[in-house]
């Protein structure tokens, strides 16, 4: 219990693996461009051969998975948003390789707090940009006045908020998880901590990366509607 603080913040202290150009590369960009590699490679990989007519069972199950994954960007956007399903399909295959990574002994991109800034900051220019596509310039920045001028801080307010939350919502569950297991550690360090490392590295993981989609397309609805 006396070692929390310290091992909390050596989970958090993101250390630069190597320099490239006088710039130093953190272990969460490093471990990202290991899950784009990997992603990238099994794409080139399932995808060689692919056919038309009498496809393989293989290319039938690889069709519904992606289909699977599409479908639910669509159904939280609907139709108007359609479009953007894409960018919820990638965002939502990411963090959830990212959060289950820790099994493998990679440290979660999800633990760096400039990681799920750069996700929210990426969602929040696609929401915006979303909504003055749909609406222009004009009905957009109408928007913020109604319905009564009186809420316009609060309108403009809400720009900043939407990032802060998605930022530090997806960061916070990641962090309360590893807390949570190293409270468990210290209490009984054989046997329990297994079945809740099941939990918290599987299923919470998929869980946050479902919610940060859910929420990026949330938002996005709202702005094309």
């Amino acid at each position: 219990m006396g070692n929390l603080g310290e091992t909390l913040m050596e989970e958090l202290n993101c250390e630069t693996v190597c320099t490239i150009g006088g710039i130093g590369i953190a272990e969460s960009v490093v471990v990202t461009w290991i899950i784009m590699a990997a992603v990238v490679l099994l794409s080139i990989l399932l995808t060689r051969n692919l056919k038309v007519e009498h496809p393989g069972r293989g290319q039938l199950m690889l069709e519904y998975v992606v289909t699977w994954l599409q479908d639910i960007g669509k159904s939280i956007v609907g139709e108007e948003g359609a479009q953007y399903a894409s960018y919820l399909t990638s965002v939502l295959i990411y963090l959830g390789i990212a959060n289950l990574i820790g099994v493998l002994g990679f440290k979660p991109p999800t633990k760096d707090l400039n990681v799920t800034a750069a996700l929210a900051i990426m969602s929040i220019i696609l929401i915006e940009a979303a909504g003055i596509r749909k609406k222009g310039v004009k009905r957009w920045l109408k928007s913020f006045v109604e319905p009564v001028v009186l809420v316009t801080p609060i309108n403009v307010l809400e720009i900043f908020i939407k990032p802060l939350s998605l930022c530090m919502r997806l960061f916070g569950n990641v962090l309360g998880a590893f807390v949570i297991m190293k409270l468990i550690e210290s209490i009984l360090p054989v046997g329990l901590p297994v079945l809740f490392s099941m939990y918290f590295d599987l299923f919470d993981g998929l869980i946050q990366a479902y919610v940060f989609v859910f929420l990026t397309g949330l938002f996005i609805k709202e702005a094309v509607e």
